[in-house]
């Protein structure tokens, strides 16, 4: 009887384990199966064309809009300096002064010559005046009357240089006063108060530079420039010919310049070493924030594509040869494979150039479980969640009504 009794609670453990192996089995296999109305899920958003301001970002440095070198014109001792270090001059205003003690002499003798030449010219006119006259009546030769006419021609010269004479004697006086040829700010002096200065010297006394406006120099590769010709050729991109490009400024600590400028021009050759050319821009610098040899970084406005389609980086993908591709969702809820065409980065956008519609539903997450051909359902993403929930609330609230 125990031997039967023991028999017996080992066949119902037995039992038991089978049916808990069972159990186990067949959850397992409906936790594999797929969920009723399986198709997964996808979340895309809707293609539309915008219109988006092409920009390309240069790197660059500043330079003063004028410079000029202040050198003397004449030789002397430097008397005084009538400036202050590092402030702001306007143009004509009197920066040094040379001894002119010497060349108020040269003046004043030259102007003594001028008016010796103008006392012999009163007898000079007056006898070719007589001579004129009895030359007619043959009281004198012709040869006297000619003789007189000469001399006369010869005082009006020497008037003539004279006055020549005068007029250098008194530009070299002026030129004592060293003056500011242009307005802006002045630098450093390199002579003192004693100095001998020389004319036309290598050296430099000061250096003034005009730092509102101010110039910004960026290099831009010849590829790139000829990539620009090319899209405004063919009308990928569209400049309005009447305004001057726009460009902005990021300075060297990351901060936005508050000020727009604009392009002036583009060189016209080609660096051979580097195969750049060299863009000139230039920027208001009213409160002279920009100093010059800064380094900086200009953002250029190209153009504006009209309809342009800008997508999100996440939902383009690369093949193994490199291509762009994306998977967008067709009219049958199915999902397409498409080879695109990138035309550049805008922010954390592709630029498309070809391969997607407007209207397109493209693919940006649960790419894993998108396959070419497959069904899936469709979950609008991002900003196109937002709008289609806010669509849903009005829609629902008009019911309502």
């Amino acid at each position: 009887m125990k031997t039967n009794s023991r028999t017996r609670r080992i066949a119902l453990a037995g039992m038991l384990a089978a049916g808990l192996m069972i159990a186990g089995c067949g959850k397992e296999t409906t936790a594999s199966m797929p969920l009723a109305g399986g198709s997964p899920e996808v979340g895309v958003v809707w293609v539309k064309p915008e219109r988006v301001a092409i920009t390309t970002e240069l790197a660059g440095r500043t330079s003063a809009f004028l410079i000029a070198e202040v050198r003397p014109q004449v030789g002397g001792i430097i008397q005084k300096r009538l400036f202050k270090e590092g402030s702001d001059v306007k143009a004509g205003q009197v920066l040094y002064q040379i001894d002119p003690a010497t060349y108020q002499a040269a003046f004043d003798s030259a102007r003594a010559a001028l008016d010796r030449a103008g006392a012999n010219l009163i007898p000079a006119r007056l006898k070719a005046e007589r001579y004129k006259e009895l030359v007619g009546i043959k009281a004198v030769s012709a040869q006297d009357y000619d003789d007189a006419f000469a001399l006369l021609k010869q005082a009006e010269a020497d008037i003539a240089v004279s006055k020549a004479a005068v007029e250098t004697a008194r530009i070299n006086l002026a030129y004592t006063q060293v003056s500011a040829p242009i307005s802006g700010r002045i630098g450093k002096s390199s002579v003192t108060i004693g100095a001998l200065v020389t004319a036309s010297q290598g050296a430099s006394l000061a250096t003034i530079q005009q730092l509102d406006p101010v110039y910004v120099d960026v290099t831009q590769s010849s590829a790139e420039m000829l990539r620009l010709k090319q899209d405004l050729a063919s009308g990928e991109i569209l400049r309005d010919s009447a305004a001057e490009a726009r460009v902005r400024l990021v300075l060297e600590n990351g901060s936005p310049y508050p000020l727009e400028g604009i392009l002036k021009f583009s060189d016209v050759t080609v660096d051979p070493s580097t195969g750049s050319v060299i863009l000139r821009t230039v920027f208001p610098n009213p409160k002279q924030l920009l100093l010059p040899g800064m380094f900086v970084r200009t953002v250029l406005e190209e153009g504006v594509v009209a309809q342009a389609i800008l997508v999100p980086q996440q939902g383009v993908t690369r093949d193994p040869s490199g291509n762009a591709t994306a998977m967008v969702v067709g009219a049958d809820d199915k999902v397409e494979s498409r080879a695109l065409r990138i035309a550049r980065a805008i922010g954390d956008k592709w630029l498309v150039s070809e391969g997607l519609n407007p209207g397109d539903r493209l693919i940006v997450e649960g790419l894993q479980k998108a396959r070419p051909g497959t069904p899936v359902r469709v979950a609008a993403f991002g900003a196109d969640s937002d709008t289609a929930s806010a669509s849903d609330s009005g829609q629902s609230a008009s019911a309502r009504k």
